[in-house]
């Protein structure tokens, strides 16, 4: 391992050039629903206010720095300073230059300047990094699964500084008065692995999948250091009184349990930077860091109806670590492997994102990611994986469909086989007839982290969108498995790891069990699909689930076409029949299912299901667009009505557009004809008509570039200040059906409205983290629902996920001028 001064320059390398964009809130530590901590006020001194959970809710925080030759204490994060004395005869309260945050897809960084002292006159300022790193490992789900983060503090100077970080007990409970309790352990050093200390936390009676104010209450928090650091826990003031006079900790713990805020309790470590050259005048910088991690771990993390009835679900990493304590020891020395493995996620994004638009949208996609991630929570077994997720902010529902519907190109960019994991909850409880419908489910029950499903069938009535976004979210997934070479992949990272094709053994398709070492990296993902494994992958997958995808693709035979009164994924909105939008992704999930059953070889299926979205598509196009033929009606029978037709990228992204995307080979063009060849070569047998993909290929357009086309034109005329209005009745938008649309618009109406969420981003009063629902004019608040954290900003990859489609094909058709 290297060291860990070298790796910290790495990392605060990597962000020397990032962030043009200024939101209101920034991520700090942001791992899943309740290890979810956020920079309040992001624009102005992070001393300023007290870092929050994503609610809104202050969480206690602080750090500090003191200067020995001033005796000066300055606030780095949180108000800690709050807790000293104006007038004390032993120090003061300064207040640190703040030179600004940078960020990408993993980590955050707050530089300060402290000014160097009087008697040091030719020393340069001393500079502070605060660096929360949330690692992005799309190459390896046991890293991503497991709950902590890292706070690592970087220092450069010519004198000396002192350190100290506290917490307290608000990250364990969301009640102010619970009675809480804590202790500190210690791990000696173990070969290269370094002594540890760390602060554990926990409410004295846990309360199993309880939550206050959406924090959980039950959990255990773990902060960690170094063991060479000073540790104290105490009332807040004292503490914070005592560094600021001393510069150090006593190494002592307070004994006295009590509630969070009852003389409120903290946990706090301290570090002493010996930076000044005594032996010489000289005053040559000099740079050193500590590491820190935190982790708040719970077993179980969910409580889930699954095939066998209702169960505990244990955590995924606890497959590997059997203990907390090997855990915790492991993810801290994990930090060059973690930061390696994000750092390549990162800057492979940055890339992407800038060829793709601008500098705006690497800034857009990095503030996403984590908060994409953030609303998830990774369980079950490496031989059955799951991936449970919360729907943040706008009702706590579990698995969502229709929110993970949005955030869906997140995950095909990023690890699609962390959307298949998101599906298994779904189709698991469906499969085992605990839901009585059918239509597909609108989620898997009405709070987080209770998946206790909906068996009187009286959940959220969705139909025609939880059956089309199943539809198409399972298309994609298949499509995702299957590419012939590597540079078709829709995700780079997916042609990572051992290759081996092992489908046909006993294993469930999506298994974790060939987890091993890549590049010097343990603990390394197999590939994902590709070749004839991809083909074999996808078709064990759907071999139980056949019956069901037909089922939902039934119903929308039914009623996709002219949808009934209902609510579709605005359902903030309301209610409305007709919807145009909402029909269109019915029919392209009757479509997407005739590939599902060519891929099964149920050729009638696929006939009957292809033909009928194909007139489907044409009647649709006669009730849904406008009489001019310029833009679709917001209702079949809303005339003067326009809508967003964000369900066009459903099109786009599963490749119905052959005259683009589809372009066939040699081989290819044999299997459509179905003859031998005639050149005087010995005779071959026939072909099946099937691509590598094994699938017929798609040989007519399924929705002409003129609806494209038309839409885009009309996006330009209908735009607003902050973006494009999601429909004609507001002038709310929601950000990921922006960049859905944007992704199949003309590439000056896309810059356009990626130039405006831009300046939304940095003008915008919202004070929560990446809302999704904003007003297009005014000052871009929040239009009435409050919609932030949610992880549906997946769906800002909307570019970088179709530009990987149809084997890097899919994006070309949507390369024109209006």
């Amino acid at each position: 391992m290297r060291a860990f001064s070298v790796i910290a320059a790495t990392l605060l390398a990597s962000l020397a050039e990032a962030s043009s964009l200024k939101p209101p809130i920034l991520p700090l530590i942001v791992r899943n629903p309740y290890l979810s901590t956020w920079l309040q006020n992001a624009r102005e001194e992070p001393w300023s206010k007290w870092p929050m959970f994503w609610t809104g809710d202050e969480l206690g925080f602080g750090v500090l720095a003191s200067v020995p030759d001033t005796n000066n204490t300055y606030p780095l994060l949180g108000r800690p300073h709050d807790s000293l004395e104006q007038s004390s005869g032993h120090y003061t309260v300064a207040f640190p230059k703040y030179k600004g945050a940078k960020y990408d897809a993993s980590t955050t960084n707050l530089t300060y300047a402290i000014p160097a002292p009087p008697r040091l006159a030719s020393a340069s300022e001393l500079e502070i990094t605060l660096s929360f790193l949330s690692p992005i490992t799309p190459t390896s789900t046991l890293r991503q699964s497991i709950p902590a983060a890292y706070l690592s503090i970087h220092v450069q100077g010519s004198f000396d500084v002192n350190i100290y970080v506290d917490v307290n007990g608000q990250w364990v409970s969301g009640k102010r008065d619970s009675l809480i309790e804590w202790g500190l352990t210690k791990q000696e050093a173990d070969g290269s692995a370094k002594g540890l200390k760390t602060w554990s936390v926990k409410r004295q009676v846990e309360q199993i999948f309880t939550e206050e104010h959406d924090q959980a209450e039950w959990g255990q928090l773990h902060f960690t250091g170094p063991s060479d650091v000073r540790h104290e826990s105490g009332t807040s003031a004292l503490l914070r009184q005592r560094f600021a006079r001393t510069g150090t900790l006593q190494d002592q713990v307070d004994d006295k349990f009590r509630t969070i805020m009852d003389d409120e309790p903290v946990f706090a470590f301290s570090k002493s930077f010996k930076l000044k050259n005594v032996s010489s005048a000289s005053s040559k910088s000099v740079g050193e860091s500590v590491l820190f991690t935190i982790t708040h771990i719970q077993d179980p993390v969910t409580q889930y109806a699954s095939a066998r009835g209702l169960t505990f679900m244990k955590p995924l990493w606890s497959s590997w670590f059997l203990e907390d304590n090997t855990l915790i020891k492991f993810h801290y020395g994990d930090f060059a492997n973690a930061n390696s493995l994000a750092s390549n996620y990162s800057e492979q994004l940055r890339i992407d994102a800038y060829q793709s638009g601008s500098t705006n949208y690497v800034d857009i996609v990095a503030l996403s990611a984590r908060q994409a991630m953030g609303a998830t929570s990774f369980s079950g077994t490496p031989e059955s994986p799951l991936l449970f997720l919360k729907e943040i902010s706008s009702n706590g529902n579990s698995q969502t469909v229709d929110v993970i519907f949005p955030a869906f190109p997140f995950f095909l960019y990023t690890n699609p086989r962390w959307l298949a994991y998101l599906l298994e909850p779904l189709l698991e409880h469906q499969l085992s007839g605990q839901y009585p419908n059918k239509y597909s489910m609108h989620d898997l029950g009405a709070h987080f982290p209770n998946l206790t499903g909906h068996a009187d069938g009286r959940d959220e009535y969705m139909p025609v969108e939880e059956c089309g976004d199943m539809l198409i979210m399972g298309l994609a997934l298949i499509n995702s498995m299957s590419y012939s070479s590597d540079a078709d992949a829709q995700s780079i990272w997916s042609t990572v790891g051992d290759d081996t094709d092992a489908v046909d053994s006993n294993e469930r398709p999506f298994a974790l069990t060939r987890v091993g070492e890549h590049g010097g990296i343990s603990y390394i993902d197999d590939t994902w699909g590709g070749h004839t494994k991809g083909i074999k992958q996808a078709k064990k997958w759907l071999e139980g689930s056949y019956d069901l995808w037909k089922q939902w693709t039934g119903y929308l035979v039914e009623d996709a076409l002219k949808p009934h009164n209902q609510l579709c994924t605005d359902d903030f909105a309301g209610w409305l029949p007709l919807q145009t939008n909402l029909a269109l992704k019915g029919i392209i999930g009757i479509k997407a299912f005739s590939e599902i059953a060519d891929l099964m070889d149920r050729s009638g299926d696929a006939k009957h299901y292809s033909n009928i979205s194909e007139t489907y598509i044409e009647k649709w196009q006669k009730y849904g667009i406008s009489r001019d033929g310029g833009h679709a009606k917001l209702a079949y029978d809303w005339y003067g009505s326009w809508t967003t037709l964000y369900s066009l990228y459903a099109d786009a992204v599963l490749c119905f557009h052959p005259s683009i995307t589809n372009s066939t080979s040699s081989d290819d063009k044999r299997a459509v004809e179905g003859f031998a060849p005639g050149d005087g070569h010995a005779q071959t047998p026939l072909s099946s008509g099937k691509r590598s993909n094994g699938r017929a290929p798609i040989t007519k357009d399924f929705i002409p570039l003129s609806v494209y086309k038309g839409q885009s034109k009309w996006y330009a005329e209908v735009m607003q200040k902050y973006g494009l209005p999601l429909d004609s009745r507001h002038l709310y938008t929601k950000s990921d059906w922006q960049f859905e649309a944007a992704a199949v618009a003309s590439k000056k109406v896309r810059s356009e409205i990626l130039d405006r969420v831009a300046l939304w981003l940095n003008e915008t009063v919202t004070d929560r983290p990446f809302t999704d629902l904003y007003n297009t004019e005014g000052d871009g608040g929040f239009p009435g629902p409050w919609f932030f954290a949610r992880p549906v900003v997946g769906g800002h990859f909307a570019f970088l996920t179709l530009e990987r489609a149809c084997g890097g094909a899919a994006a070309k058709a949507f390369d024109y001028d209006d």
